[in-house]
């Protein structure tokens, strides 16, 4: 889905559509297929943002939670 660049601007279509409302807090995630060698050098991104959706920082792992 098409927006401008640096816009902010995130659409939610299908189902998630009838559920979310403007200024909801929600994860986006994505899905691919991997081989064995791919995964050895797989990192995750991570990508924090704040309110108004601009990058506040990206990482490649999820911070430890105190217990």
């Amino acid at each position: 889905i098409r927006a401008e660049r640096n816009s902010g601007i995130i659409s939610v279509n299908g189902a998630a559509a009838h559920k979310a409302q403007p200024k909801d807090m929600i994860i986006i995630a994505s899905y691919a297929n991997y081989n064995e060698i791919e995964l050895e050098k797989y990192n995750p991104q991570l990508v924090y943002v704040d309110s108004n959706n601009r990058i506040q920082s990206q990482r490649n792992t999820i911070p430890a939670q105190a217990a």
